[in-house]
């Protein structure tokens, strides 16, 4: 089972940017849809942020909220997905999660949070005003 850890978060002002980092263990990275979400409030739901559910990146989703903004990326040979955080504003603090799942299906419920089986701990990002 792959196991997943994040980094890359902190604290940023308004219009700057960041680098999230979601490296995988014990699996096999190119087996797995990836998707990065997001809880801004402690106890609600996770947004969708972002996916790749091609096996090497190459079709990417992202939420509404951060279309034009975000990246997602992946390296199988570094076995992590990256999500470059540019323009970032105020109401994208939150604790941002990395996550994995098989493809099966993927392309109809990929910003479903409920279908990805594998977690990261979760990075916390803060942005200043």
């Amino acid at each position: 089972q792959v196991q997943l850890v994040e980094s890359g978060g902190g604290l940023v002002q308004a219009g700057g940017s960041l680098r999230l980092s979601c490296a995988a263990s014990r699996g096999t990275f190119s087996n797995y849809a990836v998707g990065w979400f997001r809880r801004q409030t402690p106890g609600k739901e996770r947004e969708f942020v972002a996916a790749t559910i091609r096996w090497d990146g190459g079709i990417t989703y992202y939420g509404d909220s951060v279309k034009g903004r975000f990246t997602i990326s992946r390296d199988n040979t570094k076995n992590t997905e990256y999500l470059q955080m540019n323009s970032l504003k105020p109401e994208d603090t939150a604790v941002y999660y990395c996550a994995a799942r098989s493809f099966y299906n993927v392309y109809r419920d990929y910003a479903s949070e409920d279908k990805y089986g594998y977690w990261g701990q979760g990075t916390q990002v803060t942005v200043s005003s």
